[in-house]
């Protein structure tokens, strides 16, 4: 049996997240061992840059991403949308298996509880429930991204 829940998991990724500490560790009399690493950003300043770049640490064993662009909105366009946020941070996948349809593409109509993604969070495949009901308006992220909890993976309308 786990020490701990889905519920207490997310609390927890929270807290970390919300604290000084980079770092979580323990270890159940079972054995079982639930490690959690807060993203570390460091500030780089170059001599002939006139800002500094930010260099995102996100895992040991992870290839770094390119840097995307975020393309600008107005709070009016966006008033216009419910989110579906990401409950953890993990790798967020379209569909159950590489050559599978995904679970849902823009245009599509969904419901409370449909399933629209999957976020692989420790080695474990968590499929994430729509929290909205309507039309999958835009899928924010892009397949295989590593997302954070709270980011925005879809726009609803």
């Amino acid at each position: 049996m786990s020490m701990f829940d889905f519920e207490q998991i997310k609390e927890l990724i929270g807290s970390i997240d919300n604290s000084g500490i980079t770092s979580f560790e323990v270890k159940g009399s079972d054995g079982e061992k639930l490690v959690i690493k807060k993203e570390v950003k460091q500030e780089i300043i170059a001599a002939a840059a006139p800002a500094a770049a930010t260099q995102t640490v996100i895992a040991q064993n992870a290839s770094p991403q390119p840097e995307k662009a975020v393309p600008e909105t107005t709070a009016e366009s966006d008033e216009n949308y419910r989110l579906i946020t990401s409950p953890m941070v993990g790798v967020f996948y379209t569909s159950p298996a590489p050559d599978a349809d995904p679970f849902v593409s823009v245009g599509q109509s969904v419901s409370s509880g449909d399933i629209v993604c999957i976020i692989e969070a420790m080695k474990l495949m968590n499929e994430i429930p729509s929290t909205e009901n309507g039309i999958i308006a835009e899928i924010c992220v892009t397949n295989g991204d590593i997302v954070e909890y709270g980011q925005p993976l879809f726009k609803i309308k």
